[in-house]
């Protein structure tokens, strides 16, 4: 995964958190259900990226 990948995903997360708190403060479930969504969204992101990682670590092991 590239930093910039890493990157984006963190901002994410971290912009899905905000927005979770923002609606447990302001009562809002709709912010609430968003933030979470990010923050789901990020995670899956992440995993994907670690898969094609892993993916790409068995390749090289297998070419060398």
């Amino acid at each position: 995964m590239s930093a910039i990948d890493k990157i984006k995903n963190k901002a994410q997360e971290v912009v899905g958190e905000v927005k979770e708190k923002i609606g447990d403060v302001t009562d809002n479930d709709s912010l609430r259900a968003e933030g979470q969504a990010d923050q789901a969204e990020a995670t899956a992101k992440n995993a994907g990226e670690s898969v094609k990682d892993a993916g790409r670590s068995i390749k090289d092991a297998f070419t060398q």
